[in-house]
């Protein structure tokens, strides 16, 4: 494909024509539903990534009134509890350990700061782009442990597999995973099991669900007549989403339907599936931030990959010694805004105390929290909003 042919496939998708019909279309169900702004219809983007996209192109401006976007815990940065924080610090902060981690988490902060400034103290912090850089400084530094801090959904796990089995053939034994994979379908079952949760339909995310496919999401629409619609990224595909929703609500029908047919397959990806299911099995617990233990809903290695699992190496998190689970940070809200109790304008030290050079949650820190995508396309709007009151 020339670079012309993958300008011209992007644009499909972003097209205004398209992106007004779809509008329209919107605006039309939301009226059959009687849909208004004081009584709107909900539905929740459960990917970050989704979020992002609706602030960048002013999708949330846009729609009709009566639809309200709600920011579910997509974000796998954003969602790690400050004690999990806690103990990759402490596992960073040991003589002869090199910690790699992604960008993004170095600056989440736990109740001892962040990995960023736990490397200012003189650990070695070092970042990495993919779980295979992380093996490479393990090939590298021979007489150094080197520890990837694993996280992310379904998408990030077939990768950080692969790496552990490379490994394992390799021979190499200063390697391990500090493993923090989680699940998206568990945390939606808690969301909807809250009688305080009013969500009337969901867009799923689109790169989780090219991994694991739409059987997972089925217990929504049976148990809880909850449409989903799994989307792209796109803003024509988040708008056609919306649509498909708001068309099984008006139809009165609660289906699992697929907008992201050009990458997602009803079965998923069954190499990645399989990679996943040699490495990791799942957790009977895990806690999430804003929802506590969620059964489930974790991720950790199999018993014969023990060597490579940093938790039993150094004696931590569920596999030891557990840093205890502490509250949020005075006045700081993200646990309400992980899972869509609350908008991120809501939090009192949004904009203020808390901006991407200074934050204070987890949510401000990740390209993928729902805070960052209020502040980077909407901070100015909301900002001079407020000063209009």
């Amino acid at each position: 494909m020339t670079a012309t042919q993958a300008k011209n496939f992007a644009d499909e998708f972003r097209d205004p024509a398209h992106a007004r019909a779809e509008l329209t279309r919107i605006a039309r169900l939301a009226a059959a539903l009687g849909a208004t702004h004081d009584k709107p219809v909900s539905i929740m983007e459960i990917c970050g990534g989704h979020t992002h996209t609706i602030f960048r192109h002013g999708l949330d401006r846009l729609i009709d009134d009566g639809i309200e976007f709600v920011h579910g815990p997509g974000c796998p940065v954003c969602v790690l509890p400050q004690a999990r924080i806690d103990e990759c610090i402490e596992i960073a902060s040991r003589p002869g350990v090199v910690l790699a981690t992604f960008g993004d988490a170095v600056r989440v902060p736990g109740t001892q700061g962040s990995l960023l400034v736990a490397k200012a103290k003189g650990a070695d912090v070092r970042i990495v782009y993919s779980p295979l850089d992380a093996l490479a400084l393990a090939r590298k530094l021979p007489d150094r442990e080197v520890v990837f801090f694993a996280i992310g959904f379904e998408t990030t796990m077939p990768a950080t597999a692969l790496t552990l089995l490379q490994a394992e053939r390799e021979g190499i034994k200063n390697f391990s995973l500090f493993c923090n994979h989680i699940t998206v379908p568990q945390p939606l079952r808690v969301l909807l099991q809250d009688p305080m949760m009013q969500i009337h339909g969901f867009v799923g995310p689109g790169h989780v669900s090219m991994v694991i496919g739409l059987e997972p999401y089925e217990f929504i629409a049976e148990q809880f007549h909850r449409p989903v619609v799994v989307a792209g990224f796109e803003p024509v595909d988040l708008l056609q989403s919306v649509a498909m929703v708001l068309t099984q609500l008006v139809e009165g029908r609660a289906e699992v339907e697929n907008q992201y047919a050009r990458v997602v397959r009803k079965a998923g990806n069954p190499q990645a599936l399989a990679a996943i299911d040699a490495v990791f099995e799942p957790r009977a617990s895990f806690e999430w931030r804003g929802l506590g233990e969620i059964e489930w809903s974790g991720m950790k290695i199999r018993g014969r990959y023990a060597a490579f699992d940093a938790e039993q190496k150094f004696g931590v998190g569920y596999g030891g010694t557990r840093a205890a689970t502490a509250p949020e940070l005075a006045d700081c809200r993200c646990g309400e805004v992980v899972k869509g109790a609350v908008k991120p304008p809501d939090c009192p030290l949004f904009g203020t105390v808390c901006r991407p050079e200074t934050p204070v949650g987890a949510l401000m820190v990740s390209s993928e929290g729902s805070c960052a995508a209020y502040w980077q396309y909407a901070g100015r709007r909301v900002a001079t909003a407020e000063a209009a009151v």
